[in-house]
């Protein structure tokens, strides 16, 4: 026999009823029925119960075992009486009687418990994640990742790409966050950088002559930690391809991740449809450039219906260059309750407030409510209530100024309207792809053209478009929202040096800083660069929409904490003196 098991804790059934077995795992829970001891016994594949009383050779022992020591047992496999079959576990026909047990690990006291689904705080979850992951949950999802990354090699290769592996360790390259470095020891004084994206490399790959790449990329970028975002690493699903379009991206990608979300959705429903959304619109309707399909609120102008009105704030606000109204139409919203909490949102979001308008039946027919409806009189009210298609019993609230000042709020209330009106789809996956994005953007104090957008992509109308207004040009450059999220980003890069010289020197950035920054891909672009584009996917946070998570952390192996601190390992921490000398670095004591 094994010298640690014959099954897995998943494996028996009443098949092997009367068989010696050997098993190990760890002590999920003991239970003491008069002096009768039962352990669900647990390994990554599964529990059996196993159970010892004082015939057991070994009973002095059990008796000293505790939750989470890890063992191995020798018994008998016998058949559980009917009424105490468990059909939730593929074991639960049968139990093993103890007649051996080797203790393979003893455990101390236990900082969180593994059995049941206690709470406890992430800092403590962090510095045992070890424990952790034992957890029913835990173990759910990190299998889940795996699958799903084994998923979707497979659906790329299928799609003949081939997976190449690009360096760890280069040059530092701007891409939108902060560089890790890494001082170099043979060459004193300079550093490489860990890679924000494979974005160089794989284009390169394309002016190699490879037509189709992807790899399961780890990215490292030194950013501010969010819910969805790791402050330190992620894996991403990266693709390039040659010889594209936008629209050979999009269908290419399209069935892979439909497989993904069909087969490990868990039922919910995939959209199939998957609509191009501009990101100026997707501004406009949703106040997000990754908005959630799932709720259908759409937002509007309707700063007409407020000009000259009786109104002051938004009349005298749209005297202004740049401002406009926008209404939140909010479907079933209309009490003065509901309207009143959501104008305390606004104010914790740092606004003065949000007007509103509600309609109701007074009886003798619809009556507009609320201070705005005063203020701007039936007839403006009720060509409002059309425009937005709203009934009795509806409600619609209002955010005035520069779009950039009140959009980002606009978005949430939107969200917070959705969710509280029970308006927006939980079982559904609905995706949306973001195009024409700005490549420019017009700093409001000092008047500098700067990219607002990657500047790597390929502008709308080549040459040409970059002879006009910096800020009418708009790049082939693209995202994918998914519930809320962006899944993808990507471009139709622009692989020409005269179009991208051109492009950067309108942004303040000669000939000379470009070749210097990005001196590996210009050259290279002049010897036959193929057009190519491509995008990458968000391996953690797909995850984090499959396991029905809000928190990314739960889904990433070993994650960072909120600050950036990996509690288990104590990093970051602070250099040897020899290592410091060698490097020849020195670390200037902060204040």
């Amino acid at each position: 026999m094994h010298p640690y098991r014959s099954h897995t804790c998943a494996e028996l059934n009443k098949s092997h009823v009367g068989q010696t077995v050997r098993l190990a795992g760890w002590v999920h829970r003991v239970r003491d029925h008069g002096g009768v001891l039962f352990i669900d016994l647990r390994d990554t594949y599964g529990i059996t119960q196993v159970l010892c009383d004082p015939d057991s050779p070994v009973f002095n022992q059990v008796e000293k075992l505790r939750s989470e020591w890890c063992i191995r047992i020798d018994g008998e496999v016998k058949a559980r009486d009917a009424s105490l079959v468990n059909p939730k576990i593929p074991t639960g026909e049968i139990e093993v009687f103890i007649r051996d047990m080797e203790v393979l690990g003893a455990a101390e006291e236990l900082p969180l418990i593994v059995f049941g689904d206690q709470e406890y705080p992430e800092e403590t979850r962090l510095r045992y994640r070890y424990l952790d992951l034992r957890r029913e949950a835990m173990q759910a999802n990190m299998k889940l990742r795996s699958d799903v990354v084994a998923s979707m090699r497979r659906r790329m290769w299928d799609a003949d790409f081939r997976e190449f592996q690009t360096p760890i360790i280069t040059a530092s390259s701007p891409e939108g966050a902060r560089d890790f470095l890494v001082p170099s020891r043979l060459h004193p004084g300079k550093f490489y950088a860990l890679p924000q994206a494979p974005q160089q490399f794989k284009q390169l790959i394309m002016v190699s002559g490879f037509d189709k790449y992807f790899q399961i990329a780890p990215c490292f970028r030194d950013e501010d930690p969010r819910a969805d975002r790791s402050p330190t690493d992620f894996y991403q699903l990266d693709m390039e391809m040659s010889f594209v379009t936008q629209q050979d991206v999009f269908d290419t990608i399209q069935p892979v991740l439909t497989g993904i979300f069909e087969e490990f959705g868990g039922g919910r429903a995939v959209d199939q449809d998957w609509p191009q959304i501009s990101y100026k619109d997707a501004a406009l309707w949703y106040g997000t450039d990754k908005p959630d399909l799932r709720n259908p609120i759409r937002m509007q102008v309707v700063s007409e219906h407020f000009a000259g009105s009786g109104f002051a704030i938004f009349a005298k606000l749209l005297e202004q260059d740049g401002t406009e109204i926008r209404a939140i139409p909010a479907p079933k919203g209309g009490s003065r309750k509901f309207c009143d909490r959501m104008n305390k949102f606004a104010q914790e979001q740092g606004l003065p407030g949000m007007g509103y308008i509600f309609w109701r039946d007074q009886g003798e027919g619809m009556e507009a409510a609320g201070p705005l409806a005063k203020n701007i009189g039936p007839e403006r009210t009720e060509a409002i209530r059309q425009q937005l298609g709203l009934e009795v019993g509806d409600a619609a609230f209002f955010l005035g100024g520069k779009p950039k000042d009140f959009e980002a709020v606009a978005g949430r209330a939107r969200t917070v309207i959705g969710d509280e009106l029970k308006l927006t789809e939980t079982d559904r996956f609905a995706f949306a792809w973001i195009v024409d994005f700005p490549i420019y953007e017009k700093d409001a104090e000092t008047g500098k053209i700067d990219f607002e957008h990657n500047p790597f992509s390929m502008p709308q109308g080549g040459m040409e478009a970059l002879n006009g207004d910096p800020l009418d040009v708009l790049g082939y450059q693209y995202d994918l929202a998914c519930n809320g999220y962006e899944l993808v980003s990507g471009a139709i890069r622009n692989h020409k040096p005269e179009i991208m010289f051109k492009a950067f020197e309108i942004a303040g950035y000669g000939e000379d800083e470009v070749r210097k920054r990005f001196g590996g891909m210009v050259n290279a672009f002049q010897y036959g660069a193929p057009p190519h584009g491509g995008c990458a996917a968000g391996i953690d946070r797909i995850v984090m929409l499959l396991a029905d998570q809000e928190n990314i952390r739960e889904v990433i192996m070993f994650p960072m904490n909120q600050r950036a601190e990996d509690l288990m390992m104590a990093a970051p921490s602070e250099p040897m003196a020899d290592q410091l000398m060698e490097l020849g670095l020195r670390v200037i004591p902060q204040d």
